[in-house]
């Protein structure tokens, strides 16, 4: 299970730059974004922001804003979206967006924290975003990668598609690590799910 691993980090270090690359532009746009925000948008935003601090405030140690399921069901719809559209050769550019939507939703969200609360919102996400991002990240982007080779696989060799003895190995491949990924991503929910609020509940005071 571990050898399609070992030879997508091996074999396809230009694809893990190009997706990292893109996926960093997208965290950038996403800070950007928060600046291109209308006054009456960043009103919206701070009153939102404050109600949800007020509820980690009230709910103390019992706040959890999502069960494990919720969380789990998110990254996984993620990552099977990114399996699919690594099916078929017309997927590869929505592998792409959705790596650069991934780095814009993330530069949103803490440009959105700093921007309100400076460096204790920096401190929030720190404690509320990096964590568990600091595997999700990862993990989907090694499934990008996987999808994209295997979409080039496809584009490289059309005899591929014909010779089911040939494109057995690649697909068993490509799926086991895919599988492999949600594994992970299930691992990291439950972090999320239970450990992060905590965290969450330790900083919320400061803001």
């Amino acid at each position: 299970m571990l050898q399609p691993i070992r030879h997508t980090l091996k074999d396809q270090t230009p694809l893990y730059v190009f997706v990292s690359v893109l996926f960093l532009m997208g965290v950038v746009f996403g800070a950007l974004m928060v600046n291109a925000l209308t006054l009456e948008q960043q009103q919206d935003i701070s009153r939102y922001l404050g109600d949800f601090f007020l509820s980690i405030h009230e709910e103390g140690v019992d706040f959890q804003p999502m069960t494990f399921w919720s969380v789990a069901a998110l990254h996984l719809k993620w990552l099977g979206l990114i399996w699919l559209l690594g099916l078929s050769v017309i997927g590869l550019p929505g592998i792409l967006l959705l790596d650069f939507l991934k780095g814009v939703l993330i530069g949103f969200t803490v440009g959105c924290l700093v921007g309100q609360y400076t460096w204790k919102g920096l401190l929030f996400a720190l404690v509320s975003v990096a964590p568990h991002n600091l595997v999700v990240i990862p993990a989907l982007l090694i499934a990008s990668v996987a999808a994209i080779g295997f979409s080039l696989g496809i584009i490289r060799s059309r005899v591929l598609m014909n010779r089911k003895g040939q494109a057995a190995r690649p697909f068993l491949s490509y799926t086991g690590l895919t599988l492999v990924m949600a594994a992970v991503l299930l691992g990291i929910s439950s972090f999320e799910t239970w450990v992060t609020p905590v965290l969450m509940g330790w900083v919320a005071p400061m803001l």
